[in-house]
C-alpha cells in the first residue's frame, strides 16, 4: 500500500514543482470570463458508452468456459458463458476546477456481458446475463497531452445463476486478462470533429 501512495504521489510532486517555476500570465481587464468553481465545476464528467453484438459464429470470448464446452451436453452444455452483446463504457470525473488540483481524475470502465451461446453447437439470441468486468483508476495531467495513470483491473464477476460453477469446461472467473494493476503514460492528440 505504501508503494501504491508513492505511485500517486510522485507525479503530484512533479507537476506542483514544474508548475510553481512558471509565473501564471497577467491578467488584462478583457478577461471578463467567469472563473471555474473549485469543486466540482460545470465540466467534471466526461466519458463514453458503447452497444455491441456479435454475431452468430462470432461470439465475445470471456475466457470463462472452454472453447470446446459444447462436448458437455450439445446444446444443453453447462457452460455457455459466451457473449452476443456487450456494453461498455468510460467515465472520468475531475473534481477540482482550479488549482494543480484540476489536473486530477479518476475513472472507472465497466464492460457488462449478456448472451447464452456455445462456439459450433448453440447460437441464440438470448440476453442472458453474464457478468461485469471492471477497472477503475487514477491519472495526473502532466502536460502537452500527457496523462501519468495508475490503474486496476479486477477479476470477472459473474451475474445471477451464472455465479456458480458451471462443470469441467469452466475456466473460474479471471476472464480474458485476470487480475492485475498498471502504471502508464497515455498521450492524447488532435481535435475531434463533430
Amino acid at each position: 500500500m505504501k508503494t501504491l501512495a508513492w505511485i500517486l504521489a510522485f507525479p503530484l510532486l512533479i507537476s506542483i514543482l514544474s508548475s510553481a517555476q512558471s509565473a501564471p500570465p497577467a491578467s488584462s481587464s478583457q478577461d471578463t470570463a467567469p472563473q471555474p468553481r473549485m469543486f466540482l465545476p460545470r465540466d467534471m464528467f466526461w466519458g463514453w458508452a458503447q452497444f455491441d453484438l456479435a454475431p452468430p459464429h462470432n461470439e465475445i470470448d470471456p475466457n470463462l468456459c472452454a472453447a470446446n464446452a459444447g462436448q458437455d451436453g450439445g446444446v444443453n452444455a453447462r457452460c455457455s458463458l459466451f457473449a452476443r452483446y456487450m456494453l461498455s463504457g468510460m467515465l472520468e470525473v475531475r473534481p477540482f476546477g482550479r488549482g494543480q488540483l484540476r489536473r486530477f481524475m479518476v475513472f472507472g470502465a465497466p464492460t457488462f456481458l449478456f448472451g447464452k451461446t456455445i462456439p459450433q453447437t448453440l447460437y441464440t439470441w438470448s440476453p442472458d446475463a453474464i457478468g461485469i468486468e471492471h477497472s477503475w483508476g487514477a491519472g495526473i495531467f502532466i502536460a502537452k497531452g500527457f496523462e501519468f495513470r495508475v490503474t486496476q483491473h479486477f477479476l470477472f464477476d459473474r451475474l445471477g445463476a451464472r455465479n456458480t460453477n458451471l462443470g469441467k469446461y469452466d475456466l473460474g472467473n479471471n476472464g480474458p486478462w485476470g487480475r492485475y494493476m498498471t502504471v502508464g503514460v497515455r498521450k492524447s492528440f488532435g481535435t475531434r470533429r463533430w
